[in-house]
């Protein structure tokens, strides 16, 4: 399916992800979008992420200053042009920045010396994650943000960290795939789950010290 970005609304893109599908388009300057299903879906544990022992070390050690949607926009523009062949326009742009607003999508982010320097966002169905995007432009920020990602997640108590497509970069982390008319299932049977995202009261240093012990 095809279409122009700006015919959809939040709760239309919502739908599209209740049903397993997500939009992309072919470039950044790409007015129109397609919506993809694929085969096998890629996805990452949440309680059994696999951190590298070098990896873990240098969390512990707090290198970035991490924080929740304080800025969503960058955060997703960064993304947008991490890569020449970004799949991110305007119009996706547009539509994660409003539901940002609604306190569905999300954006975790690595601070050094008052400067953006990683982060990734995505968005929250019922007991599942739909992970979209990271960038990164110093040394392991994207990592570690995935990490503060999971740590948050498995304390809010969402099920599904969705990765879409199977990626080399991911690997390390204990990827994996399933039919796409599995997760379907597992993801609609988690739409009506009681989750917390905002895991309000705790700080992120704590949550991540006690995902990691």
């Amino acid at each position: 399916m095809q279409g122009d970005l700006g015919s959809l609304s939040t709760d239309d893109l919502i739908q599209i992800y209740r049903l397993g599908c997500f939009p992309m388009a072919k470039s950044r300057s790409d007015p129109e979008f397609s919506i993809f299903e694929p085969f096998k879906r890629a996805l990452l544990p949440i309680k059994n992420l696999h951190i590298p022992k070098r990896l873990k070390r240098k969390i512990l050690r707090s290198p970035f200053e991490v924080k929740i949607d304080t800025a969503f926009a960058q955060v997703i523009e960064a993304c947008a042009v991490a890569r020449t062949d970004t799949w991110i326009n305007d119009g996706i742009i547009g539509l994660f920045t409003e539901l940002n607003k609604k306190n569905i999508a999300h954006s975790i982010e690595c601070w050094k010396r008052g400067e953006l320097v990683g982060g990734l966002y995505g968005l929250e169905l019922g007991g599942t994650f739909c992970g979209e995007s990271m960038f990164s432009t110093e040394t392991d920020a994207s990592k570690i943000a995935l990490v503060h990602l999971c740590a948050r997640l498995d304390s809010a108590g969402f099920t599904l960290l969705d990765a879409q497509f199977r990626n080399p970069h991911l690997d390390q982390f204990g990827l994996y795939e399933m039919e796409q008319e599995e997760y379907i299932g597992l993801m609609q049977s988690h739409l009506k789950d009681k989750t917390n995202f905002a895991c309000s009261g705790v700080k992120e240093e704590d949550l991540v010290r006690a995902f990691l012990s």
